[in-house]
């Protein structure tokens, strides 16, 4: 028999939708992958078919403890994520861990060593790990990831976990895709407390001083310096009050702690229905975020506006033209045409 593949395998047949649907329902990790790529891809058949499946899976989707972990470098995420996601497939949940992976916006290549920085978890048959790729784009997160999260939801994980670079916008995007934002830090009192931006204070549920095993007493420290610090926050919740903690995620101390807490937050959150108004706010602004993505490449795309903008951009950067003038006649331009 004669076939094309150099190996001797045969090509498989690529899955329908109702393939599709019945792999990642069951749980079978080889349709999830598969499920996911399609999801990715920027294909446009691939969207079409990609949008299909998301539509079916989403009555399935929606019931996982949703949490985002940042840090900034150097804080241990990768090693707390081993850790803490271990610690919970052995409490008998399923851990789905979508680790942000910061595309190169010049060589497009990526870094995709989060299995091998989560040794304990990538071998655990209860979790998942999967990178997502950001291709550069912040709205990329905001998409991919999110739609990733009703794939591994549908497919029976009861914990996803959502890991970001910890650099700029990416943690809000983040922040606003789950129910509970964690930030991990490092030892440092004073000092650390100086080089945290305001707004990371203002979006956690809860700071982790990680490595506290290498200086306890500066772990301390810390902790009471984010403890004064998030007083003078507005709380994410009014059902809600941040903390800081410590832990150490190397000798797998305080990380019960932080689960207790993600729990009583989503007990507190449940309670006076502010999880169900979180989760639909988001929804709505992420509908929001896709609407304004997609006109913005419908507008740079669209002919009159191609032609124009090489010198409208010429003209601003000279200085003979005002940006807003620039702006006003690339937009009368698009409405002509549409």
């Amino acid at each position: 028999m004669t076939n094309n593949n150099s190996t001797g395998r045969q090509k498989r047949p690529p899955l329908n939708l109702d393939d599709y649907v019945a792999g990642v329902l069951s749980g079978n990790r080889a349709t999830l992958g598969q499920a996911i790529s399609l999801v990715e891809s920027n294909r446009p058949d691939h969207q079409s078919k990609a949008q299909q499946l998301l539509q079916a899976l989403l009555p399935h989707s929606g019931r996982a403890h949703r949490i985002g972990i940042s840090g900034s470098p150097g804080a241990g995420k990768s090693t707390f994520i081993d850790a803490f996601g271990t610690n919970l497939t052995e409490d008998g949940r399923k851990v789905a861990v979508l680790a942000i992976d910061p595309s190169s916006g010049v060589s497009g290549g990526s870094i995709l060593g989060d299995k091998t920085r989560m040794n304990r978890l990538s071998r655990d048959p209860r979790a998942f790990i999967r990178p997502s790729p950001t291709s550069g784009s912040l709205g990329g997160v905001n998409r991919k990831t999110r739609e990733t999260m009703i794939c591994c939801e549908a497919a029976g994980f009861d914990t996803i976990i959502v890991e970001t670079v910890g650099v700029g916008q990416s943690e809000l995007t983040v922040a606003n895709m789950v129910d509970f934002f964690l930030v991990l830090m490092l030892p440092g009192g004073g000092d650390e407390l100086q080089g945290i931006k305001r707004g990371i204070l203002e979006i956690a549920d809860l700071i982790a001083v990680n490595k506290a095993d290498a200086d306890p007493i500066k772990a301390k420290i810390a902790q009471q310096e984010y403890r004064n610090g998030l007083r003078l926050m507005r709380p994410t919740s009014p059902s809600w009050k941040a903390e800081a903690v410590v832990c150490s995620a190397l000798q797998n101390e305080g990380l019960d702690t932080i689960w207790e807490k993600v729990q009583k937050h989503r007990v507190a959150l449940e309670t006076t229905g502010e999880l169900q108004e979180k989760r639909q706010s988001q929804e709505k602004d992420w509908m929001w975020r896709l609407v304004e993505e997609q006109l913005l490449h419908s507008f740079r795309n669209a002919p009159g506006v191609r032609a124009q903008l090489p010198d409208l951009e010429a003209q601003v950067t000279s200085g003979a033209m005002t940006p807003s003038r620039a702006a006003t006649l690339l937009i009368e331009t698009f409405n002509l045409v549409n």
